[in-house]
């Protein structure tokens, strides 16, 4: 049965590293360079009203936590902020709630609670514990468009330093 679980994991075959920075595009406000996104994922988050905006091309997120800016096409000049997208960004500042699985709607603070509280060590005990990533479309709910395993990783991890 967990192996059933990792196998529907949307993160198996990745072969792109879910962080990759590009250097020669960076973020029109804060200038940070930025993380390219599939256009599917923007078109999913960007709040409804402002889809039409979105055009065809991918974009970048700004990886920058102090920053307002979300996504940006740097050709287009196209940019959305914190409040126009549908979900708060995990690594923003203020995020809130701050979701380690989009997907599954599994926050930071569960998953912490299931390290100190349940003993859980592992992802795939998170995924029993929480039900994390058992609903996987992170192309479309991850604001990264790309697998969460990564950021259930660091939250575990985080949770681990404070037991």
């Amino acid at each position: 049965m967990i192996n059933e679980k990792v196998n529907n994991c949307c993160c198996c075959g990745e072969t792109e590293s879910p962080n990759k920075v590009e250097n020669a595009n960076t973020c029109p406000v804060c200038k940070t360079s930025g993380v390219k996104v599939k256009n599917i994922t923007v078109r999913h988050l960007v709040i409804d009203t402002l889809t039409e905006l979105v055009g065809d091309m991918d974009y970048y997120i700004c990886v920058n936590e102090e920053c307002d800016i979300v996504y940006y096409n740097p050709e287009s000049g196209v940019k959305f902020d914190k409040q126009q997208v549908k979900v708060p960004i995990w690594f923003k500042k203020d995020a809130n709630p701050k979701y380690a699985c989009y997907c599954s709607k599994v926050t930071e603070e569960q998953v912490i609670d299931a390290v100190i509280k349940d003993g859980a060590k592992t992802v795939m005990d998170i995924i029993e514990i929480t039900g994390a990533m058992k609903n996987s479309q992170c192309e479309k709910n991850n604001p990264l468009g790309k697998c969460c395993h990564k950021i259930i990783q660091e939250a575990i991890d985080k949770g681990l330093s404070m037991k």
